[in-house]
């Protein structure tokens, strides 16, 4: 097969898969370990796929993320509910990471006007919300990414290691059997991060995200304690989740 026939096919297998690691790649287009290096060197300069560790996305599929802003009118409703069941699990004196998405920051702006707990967050919506409220909030700084109004990156990343709390709400674009999932890799490191240095975490998820997978998996279900949700998981489903001892909570 010629290099034009080899990347025609892994731009074919790229778009209909939407996100492949290396080993599966290869094993669909049949070439050696360097041959497919070199090849996806070239589809990436492209601008025909997106390289991430261990793999690849479909570079349309990234760009289809929706704005935070059109994400903020979306079950609006329905996230407010989660929102109130989350803060009310939350104890006097508690520290609680706030994650950056829309249905985080509802129950960051509930949190803020409990003067009795502590916020850390690298949300931008949240932290501008900081002054009118009552909580102490710990604003965790870093390079502003647009669409989801999160502070990320090296910096945001080496603050969070410095940092405990008690508690973390955490969003998610996707949930399935095998975890959750974000659109994006620095996103993902700040939400793996936000697991590792929390003693409970909470995920704050309507339904309509589950059996949804999203461009890079974040976390298995053990990693989490809790998820509040809106609506009701298939029996199957709800038992599996039961076992690796996550507490569902219907909003």
């Amino acid at each position: 097969m010629f290099a034009q026939e080899r990347h025609n096919a892994i731009k074919k297998i790229v778009r209909e898969h939407r996100r492949l690691n290396f080993a599966q790649l290869q094993e669909m287009v049949n070439v050696s370990p360097a041959t497919l290096r070199r090849d996806l060197t070239d589809l990436e300069k492209s601008g025909d796929i997106l390289r991430v560790h261990g793999g690849v996305l479909d570079p349309s599929y990234v760009r289809a993320e929706i704005s935070f802003d059109e994400r903020l009118l979306r079950n609006r409703s329905g996230k407010k509910d989660i929102a109130a069941l989350a803060v009310s699990l939350i104890p006097s004196g508690a520290s609680v990471f706030v994650d950056a998405g829309s249905t985080c920051l509802e129950a960051g702006k509930m949190l803020l006007s409990r003067p009795d707990v502590t916020i850390i967050t690298h949300s931008v919506a949240l932290i501008s919300l900081s002054l009118q409220g009552q909580a102490e909030v710990v604003c965790i700084g870093g390079a502003l990414r647009r669409v989801s109004g999160a502070l990320i990156g090296a910096a945001a990343l080496g603050t969070l290691a410095q940092i405990k709390a008690d508690y973390a709400f955490l969003g998610t674009s996707g949930a399935t059997m095998e975890g959750c999932s974000t659109t994006e890799v620095t996103e993902a490191e700040m939400k793996q991060m936000i697991l590792a240095r929390s003693k409970r975490s909470i995920l704050l998820a309507d339904i309509s995200k589950w059996n949804t997978e999203s461009t890079i998996r974040f976390a298995p279900w053990d990693s989490f304690d809790d998820w509040i949700t809106d609506g009701d998981i298939p029996l199957q489903d709800r038992h599996f989740l039961e076992a690796v001892n996550l507490t569902l909570h219907k909003a």
